[in-house]
């Protein structure tokens, strides 16, 4: 039974994770400041990652997956805190590509400042450095957009609203603009992969190998609640991010090398359904914003 440490453990895909695991036999550790509910079955270590002191030193893990490192402050005092482990898993984010380079992203392609993501991705590149000049045969993962249960960000959960309230969605210009998302799930699942395999490659793009409009994402969200949208299409020249969910920003993985060791991924519809089952339970853990009021208001 291999003994794994998740950072955080509370929430979305930190916890989806040490969930998973649990589930599989594993021996999981969460390390958090034990602020949230805690998932059953795992082992919580309370501790802030940047004063650990020596309640690590002692503990050795089969496998540390580092869901919320945002800084290479935060490798660092984890890097300094811990024990012996075997393999290192950081996630990562595609928002280490600067948005004028060529698409689809591929893992050898320039690193750099984001417009659209700003600080948050240049930090997520300062922390895989970091990582890598300490443990050079760690991994990093870098996904689109996740989805799935337990995501308490405002986003599909925000259509699953709409449709349920019989609401006109409001839409970004025609529709069009493409999105590509990964499944929590399926981000275990290449986890799985990588604790398994030990590929030589180390840096993954990952996520689903098609994207979707913007426009196909709301009908399916819609459909998993059982309803059919009207659409009105916003011209406006206004902040997206006012009343819709993502920034007015296209882009494209390149995950040939995710889909080389795992060809399978859920497919989009039945991976929305699955997260608007959970939500139906869980309303009260997303974290929403008022883009419904700005709607109601300004358009």
């Amino acid at each position: 039974m291999k003994k794994i440490l998740v950072t955080g453990g509370t929430v979305f895909v930190s916890r989806y994770v040490a969930e998973y695991y649990a589930a599989k036999g594993y021996e999981v550790y969460v390390l958090n400041r034990n602020t949230k509910l805690q998932s059953a079955d795992v082992h919580l270590i309370e501790a802030d990652r940047h004063q650990l002191g020596n309640k690590l030193k002692q503990l050795y893990f089969d496998v540390v997956i580092d869901v919320t490192a945002y800084t290479k402050q935060d490798i660092e005092d984890l890097l300094d805190g811990l024990g012996s482990f075997g393999q290192y898993i950081m996630i990562s984010s595609s928002a280490v590509y600067p948005e004028t380079e060529p698409q689809p992203f591929k893992e050898e392609s320039v690193l750099g400042k984001n417009c659209y993501w700003g600080n948050y991705g240049t930090d997520k590149i300062a922390a895989e450095q970091a990582l890598l000049t300490r443990v050079q045969d760690a991994y990093i993962l870098r996904p689109p957009y996740l989805y799935g249960p337990m995501n308490n960000v405002y986003r599909e959960a925000f259509v699953f609203d709409c449709a349920l309230a019989d609401r006109q969605f409001y839409l970004p210009k025609d529709g069009s603009m493409k999105l590509q998302f990964f499944h929590v799930k399926d981000l275990c699942k290449f986890i799985d992969r990588i604790i398994e395999m030990s590929p030589d490659n180390h840096i993954f793009n990952v996520g689903n190998r098609t994207s979707v409009t913007v426009k196909e994402w709301a009908e399916l969200c819609y459909l998993a609640a059982g309803k059919k949208p009207e659409f009105v299409n916003v011209y406006k020249d206004i902040e997206q991010r006012n009343y819709f969910s993502f920034y007015d920003y296209e882009y494209y993985l390149d995950v040939e090398k995710q889909h080389a060791m795992m060809p399978d991924t859920i497919p989009l519809e039945e991976g929305i359904k699955e997260s608007y089952e959970w939500y139906c339970g869980n309303r009260d853990v997303v974290r929403r914003k008022p883009f419904i009021e700005y709607i109601d208001t300004k358009l």
